[in-house]
């Protein structure tokens, strides 16, 4: 089955030894494009420098809400900057986060606004991630009426990307109606290793809902290991563990993989076009 990472921090210090090793496995397993985001200015930087010379990675600049507070104006100017390289198809790891609140909520907020306005001035998609506290849903109601304020579901998102999805929600974490309503936005929904948590039931549910051509998949590696993977460090390989569980989930029997691995590819490759050839 031909496999997608849509979100593996392969710049992440925890893949310095063997980040070739890595990616040979995930090669391996069927893997052929792996977004590699970053959530802070080294991470950002580090992106660029390890998608530089591996085909099979691409790049995406920005700034995490848990590093809201912490970004200087001069970090961003380079991430403005860093957004224009070739090698970067989205921007982020962005988003919101009520749960650990690692920043304040209004620096959450600027920080937000700031990457969703430099993902509509490149036509480059936002990378979204959000979270509540367990039985709430503040921060995805909060990130949906950004979305909608910042023309994310109307002209502006028109205009910087066509038919394209302008923002991934990633690492789907929620209500099944928050899936559909950001579906309805025309946003990609990336499904990774929260869903085998317990507490995330709806998550799991939600992958039923998505369309295929705004399915993807990822494993947010180094984290949220899968069942069946070693719990010490996920890697882009185990993608496969999630795609087989997300085929079942929507029906899919054997004989359907093929098929299956074939749409995750294209909606990767519509949603992350490479502006120049590698």
């Amino acid at each position: 089955m031909r496999l997608i990472d849509s979100h593996g921090h392969l710049n992440a210090d925890r893949f310095d030894d063997d980040l070739d090793q890595v990616i040979g496995r995930a090669r391996d397993a069927g893997v052929e494009r792996i977004l590699v985001p970053g959530w802070n200015h080294r991470s950002s930087e580090r992106a660029l420098e390890v998608a530089a010379t591996r085909p099979l990675l691409d790049a995406a600049v920005g700034v995490h809400p848990h590093d809201a507070a912490r970004a200087t104006a001069a970090e961003w100017a380079d991430i403005e900057g860093w957004a224009r390289d070739d090698r970067v198809v989205a921007i982020g790891e962005t988003g919101l986060d009520s749960d650990r609140m690692f920043s304040p909520w209004e620096a959450q907020l600027g920080n937000l606004r700031a990457n969703l306005a430099l993902a509509l001035a490149t036509g480059k998609p936002a990378i979204l991630h959000c979270r509540s506290r367990a039985g709430e849903r503040d921060a995805q109601d909060a990130l949906v009426r950004e979305l909608r304020a910042a023309g994310f579901d109307g002209e502006p998102a028109r205009r910087a990307f066509g038919g394209r999805p302008a923002a991934v929600i990633h690492s789907y974490s929620g209500p099944v109606d928050y899936a559909d309503e950001v579906v309805a936005m025309g946003c990609a929904v990336a499904f990774g290793g929260l869903v085998f948590r317990r507490g995330e039931e709806a998550s799991a549910e939600a992958v039923a809902r998505v369309p295929s051509q705004r399915l993807l998949l990822e494993t947010d590696a180094p984290f949220l290991s899968p069942p069946g993977a070693p719990r010490g460090r996920n890697e882009p390989a185990f993608v496969a563990i999630t795609a087989r569980w997300a085929a079942g989930r929507r029906g899919v029997g054997e004989d359907g993989l093929a098929a299956f691995g074939d749409a995750l590819v294209a909606a990767y490759d519509a949603t992350f076009p490479r502006t120049l050839p590698r």
